[in-house]
């Protein structure tokens, strides 16, 4: 079977995450208990959740990144800051996984608190 160039570099970054120890399909490690249209509809700023979706875009912006997912029931913006997700000095996690290894399209979970952006954008900070 031949593999197309796009599948030959999806799994190049599946085995560049497994390298690093992180299980590429973890659906069991998050229970989701939330879909974008309840973060929208009963926003509460602080709010613990847990969603999972396709990410649609991605702005990387140094060591903040803002993201967009999409689940069964919209679109909502997602916050990623990489001191916040990355404690210490070693910043893999964000550098090599999330700048380099994901991909628009990729199914992820996620866990994170509600706030709302200066521009009053519903957002889950991861």
């Amino acid at each position: 079977m031949q593999l197309s160039e796009q599948e030959k570099i999806r799994r190049e970054k599946l085995a560049q995450l497994r390298k690093l120890g992180i299980d590429p399909y973890p659906a069991p490690l998050y229970p989701v208990d939330t879909l974008s249209s309840n973060i929208k509809s009963d926003f509460e700023e602080g709010k613990s959740v847990v969603i999972a979706g396709r990410l649609m875009s991605r702005r990387i912006q140094g060591k903040a990144s803002f993201a967009e997912l999409q689940d069964s029931e919209g679109r909502v913006q997602v916050y990623f800051n990489r001191d916040e997700i990355c404690h210490g000095e070693d910043k893999t996690l964000y550098n090599e996984v999330y700048k380099k290894l994901l991909d628009i399209g990729d199914f992820i979970g996620i866990e994170g608190t509600l706030f709302t952006t200066q521009v009053g954008e519903k957002t889950v900070m991861v």
